[in-house]
């Protein structure tokens, strides 16, 4: 965010985040797939262990059955990619072509996508082994790779490589977890693999109904989080889709901040699901959901509290002109807050291999995509985000009451 508007003009600043936003599509391949990998990994480690050697260890009834599961993930994963990253292309170029700038994005496009693929299979195979309590080991792995993720992109923008450095960024991301993924994971993986040989378990049954229900949920969420630099650049140009990018940038760094409090404990939040520790749950669900919004609060006070001293230093002035006004920015914060709330309340819900928010996430998405299409064709760009804020005046009591009645339904 500091880099990009020193070494790339607003229009490329535009394209820049249309890339990630295109990219975003992958949520097609993934329609949820990911937490059901981690859900369904965690709960059945929930009866094993590792050894001191990194072998995995129990009952071999829930060895064979991780095995077979490792091995219908990996199948489902190839089908679903070799159908969705194609299509997720030619809609990058669909958008080149209309601007008549394909001979400038087709190659970084390229590179771009190739990276994104590699960078979704690999980061789906994590999530299984995010589910065997292995998150701090995971979490410095992709520590490490958006560090060296960001020095590439630093390297490559002060080269003047523009949108070259967020295309090799991406594809260096791509070899670097597949790499980490074979290197630290080998020898459980070709163990789980090695066990469920002559052993068939029928996935599909306990999986596809859930599936299709997390699926409804996570398509609407592209149209509740990421439909907003696509349609800022259809309605308003490359220009106003940077700034729409880069704002949502920053909140989503904020929100992500704050949300790993949650994320951390999601694999035991499974496994003490799994067996019905309901006590334990409810203590370490609540400290983490308080943490996450403190943290949350913490970082939006430091962010103003730093524009208020540093607003009018050296080059800052420029960096803040590239994004969106002041009330654009107060709105997607106010949203986000909410959002960290109703993300906790999900994953929560979620560890009981039940998808309750379906049907609110379906009317948002189709709530939020009107308004925001209306918004984009007929208000000022200040208001884009005037249709996300209004969603969570029904959204949130809403999904607050399904929270309670399904909780006190499956806790008895």
């Amino acid at each position: 965010m500091l880099l990009i508007p020193i070494f790339l003009s607003q229009e490329q600043q535009g394209y820049w985040y249309l890339f990630r936003s295109l990219a975003a599509l992958s949520i097609f391949a993934d329609l949820g797939f990911s937490n059901i990998i981690l859900q369904f990994s965690a709960h059945e480690f929930a009866f094993l262990h590792f050894n001191p050697d990194g072998s995995l260890d129990g009952d071999s009834h829930y060895l064979k059955k991780l095995g077979s599961f490792l091995r219908f993930v990996i199948k489902w994963l190839s089908a679903i990619c070799a159908v969705v990253f194609p299509v997720i292309f030619f809609v990058g170029i669909f958008f080149f072509v209309r601007d008549k700038v394909i001979h400038v994005y087709l190659l970084p496009w390229i590179i771009f996508t190739t990276g994104s693929l590699f960078s979704f299979f690999c980061n789906s195979i994590l999530s299984f082994i995010e589910g065997l309590n292995k998150i701090e080991q995971i979490q410095k792995i992709r520590f490490r790779i958006a560090l060296i993720n960001t020095v590439f992109i630093m390297g490559i923008l002060a080269l003047r490589g523009n949108i070259y450095a967020l295309s090799f960024a991406m594809f260096a991301s791509g070899l670097l977890l597949l790499f980490f993924l074979i290197f630290y994971f080998r020898k459980t993986l070709l163990q789980l693999f090695k066990i469920s040989y002559n052993f068939t378990y029928n996935w599909r049954i306990e999986i596809i109904p859930l599936f299709v229900r997390y699926a409804l949920s996570f398509a609407s969420g592209y149209f509740i989080f990421q439909i907003y630099t696509p349609l800022m650049h259809y309605f308003h140009g490359p220009v106003f889709s940077g700034k729409v990018g880069i704002s949502l940038s920053l909140v989503m760094a904020a929100s992500n901040m704050s949300n790993i409090w949650i994320y951390t404990i999601t694999p035991r939040m499974n496994m003490l699901i799994s067996k019905k520790d309901w006590k334990t749950l409810d203590s370490l669900f609540i400290k983490r959901a308080l943490l996450s919004l403190g943290t949350y609060i913490f970082v939006i006070l430091g962010l103003i509290i730093f524009l208020l001293i540093f607003g009018n230093f050296w080059i800052i002035p420029k960096i803040i002109s590239r994004f969106l006004p002041v009330n654009s920015l107060i709105i997607l914060f106010s949203c986000y807050f909410i959002q960290l709330l109703i993300n906790a309340w999900a994953l929560y819900l979620r560890g009981h291999k039940q998808e309750p928010y379906v049907v609110p996430s379906i009317i948002s998405g189709i709530w939020i995509a009107i308004t925001t299409f209306f918004a984009g064709k007929y208000l000022s760009p200040a208001w884009f985000f005037s249709g996300f804020l209004s969603s969570y005046f029904f959204g949130l009591p809403v999904c607050y009451l399904i929270f309670k009645k399904c909780k006190g339904k499956w806790h008895g």
